[in-house]
């Protein structure tokens, strides 16, 4: 690897540090037992780690350039696809597992936010993400109501999961550096609301944030009709701005006012 060209269009930052891609394993409490997805091989050194301690890996690498690196590495019960998981069907993804699956992905910065939607949107097999992001988007998706970070992020992930954030990273771990820390986050998929048409949900919180100064009356708007809104919502709901709302009050007025878009 030490010839190696990092491309600065595949957001390429390495980890070696065999105690931290130990760390991000337990912390994804990956075991023998377990079936992984990893988006984004890199060097190889976390789907080393992840091959000695799950009983199978399926790891994308966009970067065909790594691809004579990665087969040399000879790992038994990993299984290296080079294309872009972002246009590979989610089918074609979760046909290679037996049964429900983790993922361990050190993502890259550019594409973090399009992942977690597709996978927690997409997936039928998906029981945990555990991914190296940016701190600050670590920090938007635990942000607490109220809050400047707290955003449609926020409430998309917490609708599908519990996240947490495990550790945070210093830039100096990774090569090249990068311009910000990383954090580990963690999130354990839970169905918490079975009953709630999820795409039509989150058109609704997208509308509610659509501009973060406005009221809930003025944001939505652009879905349902102010008259409408009015017969449905108190003054003082329709008063109130996105960021302090909660989960639990957004699936309560979405209930309300879903057969109306």
């Amino acid at each position: 690897m030490k010839d190696f060209v990092f491309k600065k269009k595949f957001g390429q930052n390495f980890i070696s540090d065999k105690n931290l891609l130990n760390a991000i394993a337990e912390d994804a409490e990956i075991s023998s037992e377990d079936e992984v997805l990893e988006i984004g091989a890199g060097a190889g050194s976390l789907t080393e780690v992840l091959g000695e301690k799950a009983s199978k890996v399926v790891s994308f690498e966009i970067d065909k350039d790594l691809q004579q690196h990665l087969l040399g590495l000879n790992l038994e019960n990993v299984e290296f696809i080079f294309q872009d998981f972002m246009k590979t069907q989610m089918q074609d993804v979760e046909s290679r597992f037996s049964k429900n699956y983790k993922v361990v992905a050190n993502l890259p910065y550019y594409i973090t936010t399009p992942i977690i939607f597709r996978l927690l949107e997409e997936s039928s097999k998906l029981d945990s993400l555990t991914i190296m992001v940016q701190k600050e988007v670590a920090e938007r998706i635990c942000a607490s109501v109220g809050g400047k970070d707290y955003g449609i992020l926020t409430v998309m992930t917490n609708f599908y999961g519990m996240p947490k954030i495990t550790r945070i990273i210093k830039r100096q771990m990774f090569f090249p550096v990068p311009n910000v820390d990383s954090a580990l986050l963690n999130i354990k998929l839970e169905s918490k609301y079975p009953n709630i048409d999820a795409q039509k949900f989150s058109k609704f919180v997208k509308a509610c944030f659509s501009m973060r100064r406005k009221t809930l009356l003025n944001n939505l708007s652009t879905l349902i009709a102010k008259e409408k809104l009015k017969s449905v919502l108190d003054e003082q709901t329709l008063g109130r701005r996105a960021e302090t709302i909660s989960l639990q009050e957004f699936v309560i007025l979405f209930e309300k006012l879903s057969n109306n878009f």
